[in-house]
């Protein structure tokens, strides 16, 4: 009898299997939250048709994933084609049996066959994707900020006005704002019509107030912040009252500055956390006492797949001196594997020796920029044939903006 048995990856496409898929997702899952069920007839809203793949063994589906189509902003600019990977999960009685690499493998093949340049993800166990070509490109910051104390510096902008909105009206609203600015930071992602029903969906389930505030005049606004309140049970009497700012979204500084300014102006409000920020997001420097907002963690957003090593170098901007000869391995596409030669004019395939080694894995998590060569190097993850290249590609990667997305899907 085989270890393995034969397993089988097809698309799901009927509203019936659509639904098994996620609630086979949600048990693998084990801690998720209960929510509502998905609306009749409705699958179609939350997931892009075809792109729902399931694994079945003996006929009975035990292992599923999906995607959603938009783009990536790489370091310059560049907006790439773009799968958001999400929804992987395998019945906890038919783990180890080589499903998630099936899937895994058979939505990689999809992607790439749909002229996708990047694929990321984001990963529930920090051991299983890199086996995959998957590599972490960018961090996520949780700022704990004490409003008690925190007062800004002079010279910060004054930003402009900001206004409540309600549910459900701010949907459209925090869609269209978004759509509308989009930023040059690399890692940034579409937030997709399926991303924004997913939301709303969930949003449907939540218990207790959530707050949501625009910045800008009517028609021009152009940033927003949501939020809610921890233990509202204690709140009046409370000293330690806190509000999660679970969606911050301030493209430039003037909208970042105006809803800093409004979320300190809060009473009754003692502390804030910002559950997630990007690595060089310049609250604490806008406070006269820099400790006044402290890094409660620093956790892996996005971890990035390149599906086409070429296009994915060529549509990245490069800034430094002189020009390096990276060997690329991709185990899944062999069209990935290569030498390629990178300078701040451009990138070609080469036939000369290589200066450094790395998988593929390593590659996405230098392509934004946010991991520099000399980490992967010193960790023995980038193979040194030439130590002056080093420094060269240390250059040549680095990008002022730390990669974030802040988008959870």
């Amino acid at each position: 009898m085989s270890e393995h048995p034969e397993v089988a990856i097809r698309v799901l496409e009927s509203e019936g299997e659509l639904r098994q898929a996620m609630a086979l997702f949600r048990t693998a899952m084990v801690g998720l939250p209960a929510g509502p069920d998905y609306p009749e007839g409705r699958m179609g809203d939350y997931l892009e048709k075809g792109r729902t793949f399931g694994a079945f063994i003996d006929g009975a589906l035990v292992g599923t994933v999906d995607a959603t189509s938009g783009f990536l902003v790489l370091p310059g600019g560049e907006r790439v084609p773009h799968a958001g990977v999400t929804h992987i999960g395998v019945l906890p009685t038919h783990t180890r049996r080589g499903v998630v690499t099936s899937l895994v493998r058979r939505q990689l093949q999809d992607a790439r066959g749909r002229g996708e340049v990047v694929a990321s993800l984001r990963a529930s166990e920090a051991t299983i994707y890199g086996r995959f070509g998957y590599g972490i490109a960018s961090t996520s910051t949780t700022l704990d900020v004490d409003v008690r104390r925190a007062t800004l510096r002079a010279g910060v902008p004054q930003g402009g006005p900001v206004r409540f909105v309600d549910y459900p009206d701010a949907w459209d609203l925090l869609e269209r704002i978004y759509s509308e600015h989009v930023t040059h930071r690399p890692g940034r992602i579409e937030r997709t019509s399926f991303w924004w029903a997913s939301q709303r969906f969930r949003f449907s389930a939540v218990n207790g107030p959530v707050y949501v505030a625009v910045h800008g005049s009517a028609g021009g606004e152009d940033g927003f912040v949501r939020y809610r309140p921890e233990n509202t049970g204690a709140w009046f009497g409370g000293r330690d009252r806190t509000i999660v700012v679970s969606d911050f979204f301030a493209p430039t500084a003037e909208a970042h500055a105006g809803l800093v300014r409004f979320l300190l102006s809060l009473d009754l409000v003692d502390r804030i956390v910002f559950d997630a920020v990007p690595a060089d997001d310049p609250l604490p420097w806008m406070l006269t006492n820099h400790r006044d907002a402290v890094v409660r963690s620093v956790s892996d957003e996005t971890w990035l797949r390149i599906l086409d090593v070429s296009r994915a170098l060529e549509a990245r901007s490069f800034v430094g001196a002189g020009s390096v000869r990276i060997a690329v391995t991709d185990p899944v596409f062999a069209e990935n594997t290569g030498v390629f030669e990178i300078s701040a004019d451009g990138v070609s395939t080469s036939s000369g020796p290589a200066q450094l080694e790395l998988d593929v894995a390593e590659l996405g998590s230098l392509l934004l920029g946010g991991v520099g060569c000399h980490q992967l190097a010193a960790a023995g993850r980038i193979e040194v044939h030439d130590r002056a290249a080093l420094h060269v590609a240390e250059a040549l990667f680095t990008w002022p903006l730390a990669p974030f997305a802040g988008t959870m899907f």
